[in-house]
């Protein structure tokens, strides 16, 4: 597999585009003094959009992508985008940092420097990371997968790919949410490639429960939790798996649309939740992620994962990873935060479990030297317990 160097540079007759419907937007009534138990409120999407119009800066956006080692490499008949950088040190670890939903690779690119140098931030050369972060196929700058049937477990065969076709055979990981769908399984279906495992969503995916499994108290209590949650903030989840399709006219066609639908997932993902979201992250990087969106028109095909789940091989009970766990708990909603008794259902080598007491869904970008000094911890104690031999062969990416 051949890896090509790759540059963002979104034409200047889409942005004038954009800004064309921006300033064309037909905007919806609203129930008086209504806050969020409707949706997300009218005033609060006008200024968003305003900032989006008129001082966001979308060439700064692709300064900072295009600052940091992008490619393309075919795999199965996709092109993947992912970002490469090397990190310093004697024998850097290969990582593969897999983003989640509704989000991008760019939420992640902050997490870069603390790994790949950590000496620099009051780190230990030694702990230094060689950092791939790749577009799930059907995000970003990844090709859309044409056929129906695209599930988890075909993106995680996929990324296992792209780690060796870079000549990586064993890599660390870490993931959340659909990241964290995928490299569960991923550490399911390729244990012997993966050196240990970090995640904020210890709970994605399930472990499967039987029937008549004995569940401890903390355990009811969580998937009580989750189901009251579904049932009370679900809606999309229910709309995406079942009828993406007719969604998707609304969100591919009007900018405002797609803006209303990524944000109010970040604000009520965002822990803890803030009047001001801006307090945990930049209009800048909020707007980043939505225009990635609507720039590479990737919402349709990124939503149909929930579609598409309903063909993936979930795990069964038969499916134990013995890859070792790191888990570290973000301040956020209590669905998020499974005890340890359910993880490990499925990941019995559980060998970190830490509380962030800060961040929530999108802690990459709220928190990104907290949760890089976590990864670096977590990865630390395994690079002590055995002298790992990467196996890596690399390939010169910048031909």
């Amino acid at each position: 597999m051949i890896s090509t160097p790759f540059t963002v540079n979104i034409d200047r007759k889409e942005i004038d585009y954009l800004h064309q419907r921006l300033d064309l937007t037909r905007w919806p009534d609203e129930i008086p003094n209504s806050q969020w138990e409707y949706g997300i409120p009218l005033n609060w999407v006008k200024e968003m959009v305003s900032y989006w119009r008129h001082e966001f800066d979308w060439r700064k956006v692709e300064s900072k992508i295009n600052s940091y080692p992008n490619f393309k490499m075919t795999i199965d008949g996709l092109e993947i985008h992912y970002v490469h950088v090397r990190g310093n040190g004697h024998n850097p670890m290969p990582i593969l940092i897999s983003h989640g939903w509704p989000s991008t690779f760019y939420e992640m690119l902050d997490l870069i420097p603390y790994l790949t140098n950590p000496e620099r931030y009051g780190g230990n050369p030694e702990d230094s990371f060689d950092v791939v972060i790749p577009s799930i196929p059907g995000h970003g700058f990844s090709d859309i997968p044409g056929s129906s049937g695209f599930e988890d477990r075909q993106a995680a065969d996929i990324l296992v790919k792209l780690m060796h076709g870079l000549g990586y055979n064993k890599f660390a990981a870490h993931g959340y949410d659909l990241g964290a769908s995928i490299l569960g399984l991923l550490c399911l279906d390729y244990p012997e490639h993966v050196i240990g495992y970090h995640t904020t969503s210890p709970g994605n995916p399930s472990p499967y429960i039987a029937k008549d499994a004995a569940l401890s108290e903390a355990e009811q209590k969580y998937l009580d939790c989750c189901k009251q949650w579904y049932n009370e903030e679900g809606g999309y989840a229910h709309i995406l798996g079942t009828k993406p399709q007719t969604l998707a006219y609304s969100l591919h066609d009007s900018p405002v649309g797609l803006a209303a639908f990524i944000l109010e997932k970040w604000h009520l993902w965002t822990g803890p939740q803030s009047v001001n979201l801006e307090h945990h992250v930049s209009k800048e990087s909020l707007l980043a992620n939505v225009s990635l969106y609507w720039f590479t028109q990737t919402m349709n095909a990124s939503n149909r994962f929930y579609f598409e789940g309903k063909h993936t091989k979930w795990p069964d009970e038969h499916d134990i990873s013995q890859v070792p766990l790191g888990v570290a708990l973000t301040a956020t909603q209590a669905h998020e935060r499974p005890p340890r008794e359910y993880v490990e259902r499925m990941f019995p080598n559980l060998m970190s479990w830490e509380e962030l007491n800060t961040g929530g869904h999108f802690v990459a970008a709220e928190q990104p030297r907290l949760l890089a000094e976590k990864i670096r911890t977590f990865f630390s104690k395994l690079r002590q317990m055995g002298d790992y031999n990467y196996d890596t062969q690399h390939v010169n990416t910048h031909s």
